[in-house]
């Protein structure tokens, strides 16, 4: 039992930067939402972050731009890769960033939007920038972590591997 306490106070702590970071690295996430009649739904998107916030590219007549209008309230998971070279030899899950937040849908052509396409350029084909809208995803209270900032043994480890950090 000592041993374990030693252990978790030698680990350096998980900061908000470090999460940010690899979320900024990563760019597919799975975004969750509710719709109108109270039906969870999720679907894995293509993302790219500014600043503090997630920006996310959809068809303007999707569910997504439907439904996470109405209610503004989204959970995003972003997977993050571990193993290198050692994950092509074995099987090794990611490691996980989950979110909750608020987010905003700006519809094709609006004024909000006009400025992110540049900033977006890559997530977004050309032929779509005009059409497309724009949810705009801002993380609130904490993020919820598995396997960062931990070796992989200790991925093994429910205890060890788990965090919470204050999204700042």
């Amino acid at each position: 039992m000592e041993a374990k306490i030693r252990d978790r106070e030698a680990q350096p702590r998980l900061t908000s930067e470090h999460v940010w970071r690899h979320i900024a690295k990563a760019s597919f996430a799975v975004l969750s939402h509710v719709t109108p009649s109270g039906e969870p739904r999720s679907s894995g998107v293509v993302y790219r972050t500014l600043g503090r916030r997630l920006y996310v590219a959809v068809a303007p007549d999707s569910w997504k731009a439907r439904h996470i209008a109405i209610n503004g309230r989204v959970s995003l998971t972003v997977p993050v890769r571990r193993g290198g070279v050692l994950a092509l030899l074995i099987p090794i899950p990611p490691a996980t960033v989950s979110l909750h937040g608020n987010a905003i849908v700006h519809p094709a052509g609006s004024p909000q939007v006009a400025p992110l396409l540049e900033e977006l350029g890559s997530l977004l084909p050309a032929e779509r920038r005009a059409s497309a809208a724009i949810i705009e995803i801002e993380p609130q209270g904490a993020f919820v972590t598995y396997g960062v900032g931990v070796s992989l043994a200790k991925m093994r480890d429910p205890a060890s591997a788990r965090a919470r950090v204050p999204v700042t």
